[in-house]
């Protein structure tokens, strides 16, 4: 009985000390969320398609990739200074996949958007107001897209809330032709007027046209940017290769070694930047947050 009591006073001291202890993790993770790095993960995340709120997985998988890539070096070659650079490398590779993704989905997007203004027009002149002609687009519009405008009807019909419905499509869409479609309907919504119609046709003209000039100029520039990967991932290829010589491994490991793969790493990524800056098309702003 004894021990039931102790048990049960010192379950409520702890109780009673917790909060000084093991204070709300919130404002923890609210800070952390506010900081840069953090901020530019989590749009990242979205950008690709995925929950903002998963940054802390995305940082946990690039720890682990860049621990298991380096060890699987490690015991093949036994050269530190490589297994250094591949562990480096294996740290950003996920936030390089997250940008080909973002990139990716940008661009299959960019040919949607023609058509969600189509649907909006069409949803204005059948009489519909302008939330319902949003909303919509969770049953018409380009099934990519679904997702985002079903949750903005749901939070419309719920709330009301119009302006704050905007801004989470926004932010569900990340998409700076997405910005300027829903900023578009917000200040039709706002000022009134019978020229949103006119604006609208002009809208999907002028997305269509920026569309196929941009996938015709993605298309000549392409191969600068594989001519960059395979120009930066061949010789170290080859140096993983040579490294499993035993010979090699132990130049390697010396000091003139060690200087001559951090040169080389200063060279490729210098050189594939250049690459990229000359054969990849600047991304457009998101100018409407």
């Amino acid at each position: 009985m004894s021990l039931v009591v102790g048990a049960v006073l010192a379950a409520g001291l702890l109780l009673t000390v917790a909060p000084w202890w093991w204070p709300d993790p919130e404002p923890l993770r609210d800070t952390l969320e506010r900081w840069r790095p953090v901020a530019a993960l989590r749009e990242l995340l979205i950008l690709a398609g995925l929950p903002g709120r998963y940054w802390a997985a995305a940082i946990v998988v690039s720890v682990l990739a860049g621990l298991v890539s380096g060890a699987v070096v490690q015991a093949l070659c036994r050269v530190l200074p490589l297994t250094a650079v591949v562990a480096v490398a294996g740290l950003v590779a996920p936030v390089i996949v997250l940008r080909a993704r973002a990139i990716s989905r940008r661009r299959l997007q960019r040919g949607l958007w023609p058509d969600v203004v189509d649907h909006l027009l069409s949803a204005i002149r059948s009489g519909l107001s302008l939330p319902d002609a949003v909303a919509a687009l969770d049953t018409v519009g380009p099934a990519p897209l679904r997702p985002a405008f079903a949750a903005f009807s749901a939070d419309y019909r719920a709330a009301g809330r119009f302006a704050d419905g905007i801004d989470d499509l926004k932010t569900a869409l990340a998409d700076p032709v997405a910005d300027r479609i829903l900023e578009t309907v917000r200040m039709a919504r706002d000022v009134g007027g019978t020229e949103l119609p006119a604006v609208l046709r002009a809208l999907s003209a002028g997305l269509r046209e920026e569309s196929a000039i941009r996938a015709e100029a993605e298309a000549r520039q392409s191969w600068v940017v594989n001519a960059a990967r395979l120009g930066v991932a061949a010789p170290w290829a080859i140096l993983l290769l040579l490294s499993s010589r035993p010979e090699a491994s132990a130049a390697y490991n010396s000091r003139e070694g060690a200087v001559l793969i951090i040169a080389g790493v200063v060279v490729s990524a210098l050189a594939y930047q250049a690459m990229l800056r000359v054969g990849r098309l600047q991304p457009e702003r998101r100018w409407f947050r």
